[in-house]
């Protein structure tokens, strides 16, 4: 595979930014693609060579693209199983287990989801020009569940694009210590960074954080926990457990929004990505995936049942 030159032309009354001409004119580059390659000299405009993606086209122009061939991940792909739980030729749908990390960060440079998904999908059309899958979202380390992976550009601003604008439906199931103040209830607390530990998010005024919203039902109740369904309106880091910890019932076994010492016999805390409704790439209706609860959290149900 070679680079591919392309060759647009500017023909609009209004002036519009180099950048978003380029994003507008070629739909599998993303914005940002597109300013890395006006920075990387790839863009000229009528022979000349761009090189501030805020340039005003604001006359007929000839537009030159040169996309440079796809580069290799400089991530190894290990061999590491993942339950698939829906693959086309877009994205993947993985069934993540606690204790897998979602992508490559400092202290976790290897057996991460990103790696898996390369030994499992060798062959992609890339994300910003580099052979390796696209994170849509996230879970924490230790929350299992359902979780989205995008193939191409394409794709993945298509389903981020459905998270931004809220048009996704996510379930999770939460086993809480104690019992929520109300059966079924709204959680509006804003989230922003911990003050005094960096590396843990907090519950803040409305002007030191950002909106968060979630939901919750009962499903279950027994002597000194709860088994809730929740729903994350919006999306922030460690939302559903920062919450319930808000509420006065954190997430059992969660020993950082929780109680030092968890309440359940189990080396994680039961938080569980159980249903996700979302209209994938070019397609009209919502898709519903599903993933059960993993062996362990059954267990500390049944453990519970037998208790009441």
């Amino acid at each position: 595979m070679s680079d591919r030159r392309i060759s647009l032309y500017f023909n609009e009354k209004a002036p519009q930014r180099l950048d978003k001409f380029l994003s507008s004119s070629l739909p599998e580059l993303s914005r940002s693609r597109c300013q890395v390659l006006i920075k990387d000299g790839c863009v000229s405009v009528d022979g000349v060579l761009a090189r501030k993606a805020g340039l005003q086209l604001d006359k007929p122009a000839e537009v030159s693209v040169q996309i440079p061939e796809l580069q290799p991940s400089r991530l190894e792909p290990e061999a590491i199983p993942l339950d698939i739980v829906f693959e086309n030729s877009d994205l993947i749908v993985v069934n993540k287990p606690a204790g897998m990390v979602v992508h490559p960060a400092a202290g976790h440079a290897s057996g991460t989801l990103v790696h898996a998904a390369l030994a499992h999908t060798p062959e992609l059309e890339g994300i910003n020009g580099e052979a390796r899958p696209g994170v849509v979202h996230r879970l924490d380390k230790n929350t299992s569940g359902l979780i989205l992976l995008a193939k191409n550009d394409i794709a993945q601003r298509w389903l981020q694009e459905q998270f931004r604008a809220r048009k996704v439906d996510k379930s999770y199931l939460a086993l809480v210590d104690g019992k929520p103040p109300t059966p079924t209830g709204r959680i509006e607390a804003p989230i922003g960074r911990d003050t005094t530990q960096r590396k843990r998010m907090a519950v803040v005024p409305p002007n030191k954080g950002r909106e968060a919203i979630s939901e919750y039902h009962t499903l279950e109740t027994f002597h000194s926990h709860t088994l809730l369904e929740m729903h994350p309106i919006t999306g922030r880091t460690h939302q559903i457990r920062l919450h319930l910890s808000f509420i006065g019932c954190p997430v059992a076994g969660d020993t950082v929004y929780g109680h030092r010492k968890s309440t359940i016999d189990i080396q994680r805390h039961f938080l569980h990505a159980a249903r996700l409704t979302i209209r994938l790439p070019g397609e009209n209706q919502p898709r519903t995936f599903r993933a059960p609860l993993p062996p362990e959290l059954e267990r500390v149900l049944d453990q519970l049942r037998e208790l009441a």
